[in-house]
């Protein structure tokens, strides 16, 4: 009983997810012309999403001890280095959190 409860919890997840992710192409697919609110928060939700992350990261450094948190703020200019040179997203985030890692597991 306990394997068809898990299941049926993972499929009723999996449709939610899904009927969320397309509810947008439903609403507005077809002649329908997207509001200029839906239009505005797709231009600005992006960057408020990555600085409240920031933010949420970065929320517990303590500057008074251990490594005075010079891991996180190399690897924050390393991303913010990596996205100026090459304006990818995906890598500025991979190549941060890569160093971030080799930071705490083998310099401090």
């Amino acid at each position: 009983m306990n394997q068809i409860h898990s299941i049926l919890l993972v499929a009723v997840i999996a449709a939610v997810t899904m009927l969320l992710r397309f509810a947008p192409f439903l609403i507005f697919g077809g002649k329908r012309k997207t509001p200029a609110f839906i239009t505005y928060l797709s231009a600005v939700l992006p960057c408020a999403i990555m600085g409240m992350l920031v933010v949420y990261c970065l929320r517990n450094i303590n500057f008074l001890a251990g490594s005075h948190g010079l891991p996180e703020l190399i690897a924050c200019a390393a991303v913010a280095g990596l996205h100026l040179w090459k304006n990818n997203t995906l890598l500025s985030i991979a190549g941060g959190t890569v160093l971030y890692m080799v930071l705490v597991q083998v310099v401090f």
